[in-house]
């Protein structure tokens, strides 16, 4: 249910969005021109949608919009896919190397947690690591897999893996000692006690390195995809740019925008469902 500070909020907001749309429709409107070449490139593109004299209006951007929402998922060849299977891509990729990191950060910090040795011994190659851009490491991927869109995966992977594996060894970590007192006392086998009692105490603060993990990862891939190319929404971008479509770059962002705030919300709606509130 709404409340009214919600409202609120959301009226202010629209405000803002209508001030910035305002803002922007004054600063970009200009005299009509003959659009005829234009035109002839749209056609020759395959595109319905021309490109602009220079940065595009709100009303540019609009037709921009529902030509490409109205067919999402066509192809017309390397250089030509919709939106819909640009997107796909990327949340593929995502998706994999996100999966992978989780695979690994979880155990590695259930047992970093645990363990103070272990915790001081591997400290010193996380905090070595951790610091190095994703992208530094496409070089040396690409080397070793020869192949863009793993290569792409595994960026993904390492991007993640960091966020989830201190976020996880810190939930751990924190447990209170008099819950695992009580456990010890009642004599809980470890393997019960980890998934009964550690487990629904740290679940909020794993969930919040997921949520910044996948943050990041979505992050990179766009960089990624515009490096590697093929397909995926950063190599959109790229490749609108390549064609001086101003318009399109200033769509595709507009999708990466609301595409990155939509897995922020599931994943802060997984963190509340797993917090407990006294």
């Amino acid at each position: 249910m709404f409340t009214r500070e919600t409202l609120r909020a959301a009226l202010l907001s629209l405000v803002f969005a209508l001030a910035a749309l305002a803002v922007w429709h004054f600063a970009t409107v200009q005299p009509e021109r003959a659009a005829a070449a234009d035109d002839e490139y749209a056609q020759l593109m395959g595109r319905g949608v021309r490109k602009s004299d220079g940065f595009p209006t709100p009303a540019q951007l609009g037709e921009a919009v529902v030509q490409h929402l109205s067919r999402p998922f066509y192809d017309n060849g390397p250089n030509d896919k919709g939106v819909g299977i640009q997107l796909a891509y990327s949340l593929a990729r995502v998706a994999g190397g996100f999966t992978l990191a989780i695979l690994v950060a979880v155990p590695l910090g259930f047992l970093i947690g645990m363990s103070p040795l272990l915790n001081r011994a591997l400290n010193p190659f996380i905090q070595v690591l951790k610091p190095i851009s994703p992208l530094a490491w496409m070089p040396l991927a690409l080397y070793t897999i020869k192949d863009s869109s793993v290569s792409g995966v595994f960026v993904i992977f390492i991007c993640s893996l960091w966020p989830a594996l201190i976020n996880t060894a810190y939930g751990v970590a924190s447990v209170r000692r008099d819950w695992l007192s009580v456990a010890k006392t009642l004599e809980v086998p470890p393997l019960r006690r980890a998934f009964r009692v550690i487990l629904p105490a740290a679940a909020p603060t794993i969930l919040t390195g997921m949520r910044i993990s996948i943050g990041i990862a979505w992050l990179v891939i766009v960089a990624a995809e515009m490096l590697v190319g093929g397909t995926g929404i950063g190599y959109f971008v790229w490749n609108e740019w390549n064609n001086l479509n101003l318009t399109n770059v200033i769509f595709a962002i507009l999708v990466i925008g609301v595409m990155g705030m939509i897995l922020d919300f599931v994943f802060g709606r997984l963190q509340k469902l797993v917090t407990y509130v006294e």
